[in-house]
């Protein structure tokens, strides 16, 4: 359904998105030429933590808190957030000396926070402040203040938390950014925070995870008759049946196109066995190699499948292209 004002056009409406966007690009570029030796101790000060940091807001700075307590934690930096009302009523049992407390308020003035603050300077908790008013009581009594005032709201009436909400929020990446860099965290290690994301199953999915093994496997030995051959592939649905010697390594795989070409080539298969039709020396893999690398290899040498095998070549599994695709590596 549309909805369409009179007085409201479409031009009036990106005209205001347009000086939303403008108003808080603005109070980022003042925030970012603010930053200064406030900024360096609050990063010594969490990455120096031996607890975790706890993020506290209420009203949208606690929305705010929330999200830069997640970004802490998936980047390495182990973090929660706490309701700042809730706080007050036994949540406070979660905060300990080891940790380091980050209290957000743009006034600096919400009662809660001040609470707070009054009881973990007991414990000797570290606490940075983040408000938009350096000379606020909460800022006044943190060990460190991180100042986010901005000239104005990009709410025309000049109160709901836009701007203030926005330069928050990037204070807070910047502090989870930095500490990020400064341990050197990597893809790897975001992955293991991220296991169910797309990046996770393609750093953490190795072929021996999702390979075919055991009695999923079509196998046929040498000598085997066409039909038989046939019959294993039709059974394992893979589209082809792998062909072992007596060691149990493969020396070829029997594919749907193998026999397609085999038919082509002698017409009767029945009485063949299935050396005679099968691609011998095929691709292998270990099992220890990374699925999303197999998909590539397996991509690049446009294969449907591949044969995992161990160290000495006796096969372990076979990967399907449908195997990937299933555990949503690709």
């Amino acid at each position: 359904m549309t909805y369409s004002s009179p007085r409201f056009s479409l031009e009036q409406a990106l005209a205001s998105a347009q000086r939303t966007f403008m108003t808080e690009i603005a109070a980022l570029s003042d925030l970012a030429d603010r930053l200064g030796d406030d900024f360096y101790a609050a990063t010594q000060s969490i990455l120096q933590c031996k607890g975790r940091i706890v993020v506290t807001g209420i009203g949208k700075s606690g929305h705010i808190g929330r999200k830069i307590a997640a970004t802490f934690s998936s980047t390495g930096t182990p973090a929660f957030f706490m309701h700042a009302a809730e706080a007050l009523h036994g949540d406070l049992g979660m905060v300990t000396k080891d940790d380091v407390l980050i209290a957000i308020s743009y006034s600096g003035a919400a009662s809660e926070l001040l609470t707070i603050f009054s009881a973990t300077k007991r414990l000797g908790c570290p606490l940075i402040a983040i408000t938009g008013n350096p000379t606020s009581e909460l800022a006044k009594n943190a060990d460190l203040h991180l100042n986010v005032q901005v000239e104005s709201e990009a709410c025309p009436l000049n109160l709901a938390p836009t701007s203030s909400t926005t330069a928050t929020l990037v204070i807070g990446d910047a502090l989870a950014v930095a500490c990020l860099e400064a341990k050197g965290f990597n893809k790897e290690d975001f992955a293991r925070s991220h296991p169910g994301g797309a990046l996770g199953r393609q750093l953490l999915t190795y072929v021996g995870d999702i390979m075919r093994q055991e009695s999923a496997l079509p196998i046929v030995s040498a000598g085997t008759l066409v039909p038989t051959a046939l019959s294993e592939m039709s059974a394992k649905g893979m589209g082809m049946t792998i062909v072992v010697n007596a060691k149990r390594q493969p020396i070829g795989i029997f594919t749907d196109g193998d026999l397609r070409r085999l038919i082509m080539r002698c017409g009767d298969i029945r009485t063949l066995n299935v050396e005679q039709g099968m691609t011998a020396d095929p691709k292998t893999i270990p099992a220890t190699q990374l699925a999303i690398k197999a998909a590539n290899t397996m991509d690049k040498l446009r294969l449907n499948q591949m044969l995992v095998v161990d160290s000495n070549g006796l096969l372990l599994g076979a990967l399907h292209m449908h195997d990937l695709l299933a555990a949503k590596v690709i």
